[in-house]
Protein backbone atom coordinates (compact mmCIF):
# COMPACT_ATOMS: atom_id res chain seq x y z
CA UNK A 1 0.00 0.00 0.00
CA UNK A 2 1.35 3.65 -0.97
CA UNK A 3 2.71 5.53 1.78
CA UNK A 4 0.57 8.22 1.52
CA UNK A 5 -2.52 5.96 1.80
CA UNK A 6 -1.03 4.26 4.83
CA UNK A 7 -0.79 7.96 6.89
CA UNK A 8 -4.42 8.96 5.64
CA UNK A 9 -5.92 5.74 7.03
CA UNK A 10 -3.59 5.48 10.43
CA UNK A 11 -5.62 9.36 11.05
CA UNK A 12 -8.80 7.95 10.24
CA UNK A 13 -8.30 4.71 12.70
CA UNK A 14 -7.26 7.47 15.24
CA UNK A 15 -10.13 9.01 14.77
CA UNK A 16 -12.50 6.39 14.13
CA UNK A 17 -11.28 4.31 17.46
CA UNK A 18 -12.99 7.22 19.25
CA UNK A 19 -16.44 7.07 17.59
CA UNK A 20 -18.62 4.66 19.70
CA UNK A 21 -21.34 5.35 21.87
CA UNK A 22 -21.04 4.01 25.47
CA UNK A 23 -21.17 5.26 29.54
CA UNK A 24 -22.63 8.51 30.91
CA UNK A 25 -20.39 8.46 33.93
CA UNK A 26 -18.07 11.39 34.72
CA UNK A 27 -15.09 11.80 33.27
CA UNK A 28 -12.51 11.38 36.10
CA UNK A 29 -9.29 10.26 36.25
CA UNK A 30 -9.17 9.03 39.78
CA UNK A 31 -11.93 6.11 38.87
CA UNK A 32 -10.04 4.11 36.37
CA UNK A 33 -13.16 2.09 35.40
CA UNK A 34 -13.75 2.98 31.49
CA UNK A 35 -10.29 4.18 29.79
CA UNK A 36 -8.18 1.48 27.98
CA UNK A 37 -5.79 1.13 25.34
CA UNK A 38 -6.27 1.47 21.79
CA UNK A 39 -3.93 0.60 19.45
CA UNK A 40 -3.38 2.12 16.07
CA UNK A 41 -2.34 -0.06 13.11
CA UNK A 42 0.72 -0.49 12.51
CA UNK A 43 2.55 1.62 15.49
CA UNK A 44 3.98 0.61 18.58
CA UNK A 45 1.82 1.28 21.71
CA UNK A 46 2.38 4.37 24.35
CA UNK A 47 2.39 3.09 27.61
CA UNK A 48 -0.30 4.72 29.51
CA UNK A 49 -0.67 3.86 33.77
CA UNK A 50 -1.78 5.46 36.85
CA UNK A 51 0.33 6.94 39.11
CA UNK A 52 0.67 10.40 41.40
CA UNK A 53 1.99 13.53 40.00
CA UNK A 54 2.60 16.78 41.72
CA UNK A 55 -0.42 16.09 44.17
CA UNK A 56 -2.63 14.96 41.79
CA UNK A 57 -3.80 11.71 40.62
CA UNK A 58 -3.14 11.30 36.92
CA UNK A 59 -2.14 8.64 34.00
CA UNK A 60 1.40 9.37 32.81
CA UNK A 61 1.72 8.88 29.09
CA UNK A 62 5.61 7.24 27.85
CA UNK A 63 6.22 7.86 24.26
CA UNK A 64 9.08 6.24 22.77
CA UNK A 65 8.94 6.37 18.42
CA UNK A 66 5.35 5.00 19.46
CA UNK A 67 1.25 5.99 19.03
CA UNK A 68 -2.02 4.77 20.71
CA UNK A 69 -4.37 6.32 22.70
CA UNK A 70 -6.12 6.02 26.05
CA UNK A 71 -10.03 5.95 25.33
CA UNK A 72 -12.88 6.42 27.57
CA UNK A 73 -16.57 6.14 25.95
CA UNK A 74 -18.64 8.38 27.28
CA UNK A 75 -22.27 10.08 25.60
CA UNK A 76 -22.77 14.17 25.77
CA UNK A 77 -25.75 15.44 24.28
CA UNK A 78 -24.87 18.49 22.12
CA UNK A 79 -27.23 20.46 23.88
CA UNK A 80 -25.40 19.68 27.33
CA UNK A 81 -22.11 20.30 26.22
CA UNK A 82 -20.64 22.79 28.68
CA UNK A 83 -17.00 23.29 29.59
CA UNK A 84 -14.53 20.68 30.01
CA UNK A 85 -11.50 21.43 31.95
CA UNK A 86 -8.31 19.27 31.91
CA UNK A 87 -4.83 19.83 32.86
CA UNK A 88 -1.54 18.47 32.12
CA UNK A 89 2.03 18.25 32.19
CA UNK A 90 4.95 17.82 29.90
CA UNK A 91 8.81 17.11 30.52
CA UNK A 92 9.89 17.89 27.13
CA UNK A 93 8.87 18.57 23.64
CA UNK A 94 9.94 16.78 20.37
CA UNK A 95 12.34 18.97 18.58
CA UNK A 96 11.31 17.79 15.34
CA UNK A 97 7.31 17.88 15.79
CA UNK A 98 4.95 19.75 13.93
CA UNK A 99 1.29 19.06 13.75
CA UNK A 100 0.74 20.52 10.71
CA UNK A 101 3.49 18.39 8.63
CA UNK A 102 2.36 14.97 7.16
CA UNK A 103 5.86 13.51 7.82
CA UNK A 104 6.25 15.06 12.09
CA UNK A 105 2.72 15.53 12.73
CA UNK A 106 3.68 14.29 16.59
CA UNK A 107 2.85 15.86 19.80
CA UNK A 108 3.51 15.29 23.73
CA UNK A 109 0.03 15.83 24.67
CA UNK A 110 -3.44 15.85 23.13
CA UNK A 111 -7.19 15.78 24.81
CA UNK A 112 -9.08 13.79 21.41
CA UNK A 113 -12.71 14.42 21.18
CA UNK A 114 -14.91 12.31 19.11
CA UNK A 115 -18.41 13.86 17.87
CA UNK A 116 -21.36 12.38 16.01
CA UNK A 117 -23.10 14.06 13.04
CA UNK A 118 -24.86 14.00 9.30
CA UNK A 119 -22.04 12.52 7.67
CA UNK A 120 -23.67 11.98 4.66
CA UNK A 121 -23.45 16.10 4.62
CA UNK A 122 -19.53 15.34 3.81
CA UNK A 123 -17.93 15.44 0.77
CA UNK A 124 -17.77 12.56 -1.35
CA UNK A 125 -14.11 12.18 -1.01
CA UNK A 126 -14.05 12.36 2.92
CA UNK A 127 -17.12 9.62 2.39
CA UNK A 128 -14.65 7.72 0.21
CA UNK A 129 -12.18 8.00 3.16
CA UNK A 130 -14.73 6.62 6.21
CA UNK A 131 -16.11 3.76 3.89
CA UNK A 132 -12.71 2.39 3.26
CA UNK A 133 -11.51 2.35 6.74
CA UNK A 134 -14.65 1.40 7.69
CA UNK A 135 -14.10 -2.12 5.47
CA UNK A 136 -10.15 -2.21 6.81
CA UNK A 137 -11.19 -1.83 10.72
CA UNK A 138 -14.95 -2.35 11.06
CA UNK A 139 -15.77 0.61 12.36
CA UNK A 140 -16.49 4.04 10.62
CA UNK A 141 -14.84 7.35 11.83
CA UNK A 142 -16.51 9.45 13.98
CA UNK A 143 -17.93 12.58 11.86
CA UNK A 144 -15.97 15.06 13.88
CA UNK A 145 -12.69 14.93 15.85
CA UNK A 146 -11.71 17.73 17.96
CA UNK A 147 -8.06 17.86 19.57
CA UNK A 148 -6.52 20.11 21.77
CA UNK A 149 -2.72 20.02 21.80
CA UNK A 150 0.71 20.87 23.08
CA UNK A 151 2.59 22.23 20.28
CA UNK A 152 6.03 23.52 19.84
CA UNK A 153 5.97 26.45 17.85
CA UNK A 154 2.44 27.03 16.62
CA UNK A 155 0.80 30.24 18.27
CA UNK A 156 -1.75 29.76 20.88
CA UNK A 157 -5.22 29.55 19.91
CA UNK A 158 -4.31 28.32 16.30
CA UNK A 159 -6.97 25.94 14.44
CA UNK A 160 -4.80 23.59 12.58
CA UNK A 161 -6.33 21.15 10.33
CA UNK A 162 -5.14 17.68 10.30
CA UNK A 163 -2.70 16.86 7.06
CA UNK A 164 -4.11 13.70 6.39
CA UNK A 165 -8.49 14.65 6.92
CA UNK A 166 -10.08 17.49 6.96
CA UNK A 167 -12.09 15.85 10.09
CA UNK A 168 -9.67 15.85 12.16
CA UNK A 169 -8.80 19.54 13.66
CA UNK A 170 -6.81 20.81 16.63
CA UNK A 171 -6.33 23.52 18.67
CA UNK A 172 -3.43 25.01 20.23
CA UNK A 173 -3.85 25.56 24.16
CA UNK A 174 0.16 25.10 25.08
CA UNK A 175 3.06 26.44 22.84
CA UNK A 176 6.51 26.27 23.46
CA UNK A 177 8.90 25.22 25.87
CA UNK A 178 8.44 28.35 28.98
CA UNK A 179 5.78 26.19 30.74
CA UNK A 180 6.87 22.77 30.70
CA UNK A 181 7.88 21.00 33.54
CA UNK A 182 4.86 21.97 35.93
CA UNK A 183 0.89 21.34 35.69
CA UNK A 184 -1.08 23.27 33.28
CA UNK A 185 -5.00 23.97 33.49
CA UNK A 186 -7.21 24.46 30.92
CA UNK A 187 -11.12 25.41 30.34
CA UNK A 188 -12.72 25.04 27.39
CA UNK A 189 -16.22 25.93 25.91
CA UNK A 190 -16.56 22.71 23.82
CA UNK A 191 -19.20 24.27 21.94
CA UNK A 192 -17.37 27.30 21.25
CA UNK A 193 -14.18 25.66 20.60
CA UNK A 194 -15.88 23.13 17.77
CA UNK A 195 -17.78 26.39 15.94
CA UNK A 196 -14.34 27.69 15.47
CA UNK A 197 -12.50 24.73 14.31
CA UNK A 198 -15.56 23.13 12.08
CA UNK A 199 -17.82 26.19 11.28
CA UNK A 200 -20.63 24.78 12.52
CA UNK A 201 -22.35 23.20 15.95
CA UNK A 202 -21.15 20.43 17.10
CA UNK A 203 -23.23 17.24 17.75
CA UNK A 204 -23.03 14.66 20.61
CA UNK A 205 -19.55 13.88 21.90
CA UNK A 206 -19.10 10.39 22.17
CA UNK A 207 -15.48 9.34 23.50
CA UNK A 208 -12.72 11.19 24.90
CA UNK A 209 -8.84 10.30 24.74
CA UNK A 210 -5.56 10.95 26.00
CA UNK A 211 -2.53 10.89 23.12
CA UNK A 212 1.35 11.12 23.81
CA UNK A 213 3.06 10.03 20.87
CA UNK A 214 6.44 10.04 18.92
CA UNK A 215 6.27 7.74 15.70
CA UNK A 216 6.70 10.10 13.09
CA UNK A 217 9.94 11.85 14.48
CA UNK A 218 10.94 8.52 16.41
CA UNK A 219 11.45 10.36 19.64
CA UNK A 220 10.73 9.69 23.11
CA UNK A 221 7.88 11.94 24.98
CA UNK A 222 6.88 11.72 28.94
CA UNK A 223 3.50 13.79 29.77
CA UNK A 224 1.29 13.39 32.32
CA UNK A 225 -2.87 14.16 32.22
CA UNK A 226 -4.57 15.42 35.30
CA UNK A 227 -8.19 14.96 36.08
CA UNK A 228 -10.77 15.66 33.32
CA UNK A 229 -14.22 16.99 33.78
CA UNK A 230 -17.19 18.80 32.11
CA UNK A 231 -19.76 20.78 33.59
CA UNK A 232 -22.43 20.44 31.32
CA UNK A 233 -25.02 22.82 30.63
CA UNK A 234 -27.43 21.34 32.64
CA UNK A 235 -25.18 21.08 36.02
CA UNK A 236 -21.85 18.94 36.64
CA UNK A 237 -21.91 15.40 35.30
Amino acid sequence: MPTHRRSLLTALASSLLLSACASRRPIEVDDPEGWHDLPLPGKTRSQYRRVEKGGRLAFEARAERSASLWRRRVDVPAARLGTLSFSWWAERLLPKADVADIGREDAVARIVLGFEGDVSSLSARTRAQFELAELLTGEAPPYATLMYVWERSAPLEAVITNPRSERIRKIVVDSGSAQLGRWRDHRRDLAADFQRAFGEAPGALRSIALMTDSDNTQGSARTWYGPLQWTSLGGPT
